[in-house]
């Protein structure tokens, strides 16, 4: 039996002041993201990279999940900021084991909808 068959299977969404897409979990702060990804099994994770004065930016949370091997299956990187996608990116893609899936950049529309679709089911 392995680690993650204890674990709640989530979608994880960090950001803190965009609304949460419908069946993803919100973390608004890198913390909780990081500690989320410790208690849950993660499908799906979607990234910002600023999050608020004081806070641990994406790039800092994406050393972490390198550091402390907290993959999801599958990450995108919805931030506004260039400097930034290119940072986490950069450090995931250099740490990611290689069944993880990293994108360049934010979830499609239809990536969304089908994850609202198993949520409503």
């Amino acid at each position: 039996m392995t680690n993650t068959e204890n674990k709640p299977k989530i979608h994880l969404y960090m950001d803190d002041w965009r609304p949460c897409p419908e069946g993803f979990a919100l973390a608004r702060t890198g913390e909780e993201c990081l500690e989320m990804l410790k208690a849950c099994d993660v499908d799906i994770l979607s990234l910002d990279h600023e999050m608020g004065p004081g806070e641990l930016s994406g790039s800092e949370v994406a050393a972490r999940i390198v550091a402390n091997g907290t993959f999801p299956r599958e990450i995108y990187l919805h931030t506004s900021s260039e400097y930034g996608r290119r940072s986490m990116y950069q450090t995931l893609y250099a740490g990611k084991p290689d069944d993880v899936i990293l994108h360049k950049g934010s979830m499609p529309e239809e990536v969304r909808r089908k994850v609202a679709n198993e949520e409503s089911r």
